[in-house]
């Protein structure tokens, strides 16, 4: 079996610590990213809601009108 020193130790640390090194920075820029896409969807949510109130306030007029006309009952 080979014999181990502290050089041979040293090394082999080194290179983790390069490769802990480009992982953090994988990592941070995952994190980025996910980032951005929170954002995203958040901006995307807030959309369907928008939608969905002038649906909403579509519906109420167009119940307004189709009472107007006679074509509903009036609510009591």
């Amino acid at each position: 079996m080979a014999d181990v020193t502290n050089d041979l130790i040293y090394e082999v640390l080194k290179s983790m610590q390069t490769r802990l090194d480009r992982i953090d920075g994988n990592v941070a820029g995952v994190r980025g990213e996910l980032q951005a896409m929170r954002l995203h969807l958040n901006g995307l949510n807030q959309d369907v809601s928008n939608l969905y109130q002038i649906v909403d306030r579509q519906d109420a007029r167009l119940g307004r009108i189709e009472t107007r006309l006679g074509l509903l009952e009036p609510a009591h």
